[in-house]
């Protein structure tokens, strides 16, 4: 008991102070928790450089026993993560509707106002939070590249579409020009598009680690190419999960209960809150499962049978595909089907 008290104790002094960030386009708001002084830096390396500077003056404590928190903003907090990473200070990064859904009825906004609650957010929460480490440099040109592969798809699948309805109601002959630049957008979409496929190739085969999880992931049936990039990149080679069931709820495929006292009883159900990329991969998955995987077939047929909900049976396959990926990653070793084994 004392030696358990002793880790707990290390663990909760390890930080004595919190750093605040506001982070914007050109410049970020920085607020020390403790006695509440302020400043603004820009948002560059040189605006970083300063701001470090100021903190130490400022606080009573090493770099080491710093905890700066900010939150989520895509590229505009990108070089920030990468300053602090480079500079061995510890960090988190902070979901912006969690901290919105914590600080309870709040009246105004602004930068220093925002700064304040993301490092108050930060100093209650500092035991459980976890400390965001930075994915290698071929995880995030994978995650760039999927982003960009993903608006490309979009916009090509809308000109297919318009394509279509053209055709049907215009005169090729009187449109010549009109179905040019259609089909000349078509051709280059598609065109890029395949680019972007053969360099996410070449980045995964480059990389001796994220080939062996890539070919582990694929093994399983029902799951593609683009799911498991998608898996490596934002789970960072697993690395951000503990399991599937955490997963799970990120994607949005965990069930959750709606019940309160005897009056409140509603059906158990996924959550709206997920990141809905995910949720509409694992439902392709899902989809392809019942096609190509008789084991997934005949366990939809029986489900179906019984008069089951057919959404909710493609969920339970949704989760059975999440924990098999996670098993296959943890175990190192591809999926065996043992149903073609079976008597």
């Amino acid at each position: 008991m004392q030696l358990f008290c002793l880790i707990l104790k290390t663990k909760i002094m390890k930080f004595k102070e919190v750093i605040g960030i506001d982070v914007g386009k050109l410049s970020n708001e920085v607020i020390i928790h403790s006695n509440q002084r302020g400043n603004k830096f820009g948002n560059s390396t040189i605006g970083y450089k300063a701001m470090l500077k100021w903190v130490l003056q400022h606080v009573s404590c090493t770099k080491e026993e710093l905890l700066f928190a900010f939150e989520h903003t895509g590229l505009y907090s990108f070089p920030l993560s990468v300053f602090l990473t480079e500079n061995r200070i510890s960090f988190v990064i902070i979901p912006g509707l969690e901290i919105k859904r914590s600080v309870g009825i709040q009246r105004g906004k602004n930068d220093k106002v925002d700064a304040k609650r993301i490092a108050l957010y930060t100093y209650r929460r500092i035991t459980e939070i976890k400390l965001y480490k930075l994915p290698s440099n071929t995880l995030i040109k994978i995650r760039r590249l999927l982003s960009l592969r993903d608006r490309l798809v979009i916009q090509r699948a809308g000109y297919i579409k318009n394509h279509k309805e053209n055709t049907k109601f215009l005169e090729k002959s009187d449109n010549k020009l009109f179905f040019e630049v259609h089909e000349k957008m078509l051709e280059v979409l598609s065109s890029e598009i395949s680019k972007l496929d053969n360099e996410l190739d070449k980045l995964i085969n480059e990389d001796t680690s994220l080939i062996k999880l890539f070919n582990l992931i694929t093994s399983i049936k029902g799951v593609g190419k683009q799911t498991a990039l998608f898996m490596l990149a934002f789970t960072n080679g697993f690395t951000l999960f503990d399991n599937w069931r955490k997963f799970a709820s990120y994607a949005g495929t965990a069930p959750f209960p709606y019940q309160s006292g005897i009056s409140i009883n509603g059906r158990t159900k996924v959550n709206h809150l997920a990141n809905k990329k995910f949720k509409a991969l694992l439902n392709m998955c899902a989809t392809s499962s019942i096609v190509c995987n008789p084991e997934m077939k005949a366990y939809f047929e029986r489900r179906k049978a019984e008069g089951k909900n057919g959404m909710s049976t493609i969920n339970i396959i949704r989760n059975k595909i999440l924990a098999r990926i996670f098993a296959v990653v943890n175990r190192g070793t591809p999926y065996v089907n043992t149903c073609k084994y079976a008597a």
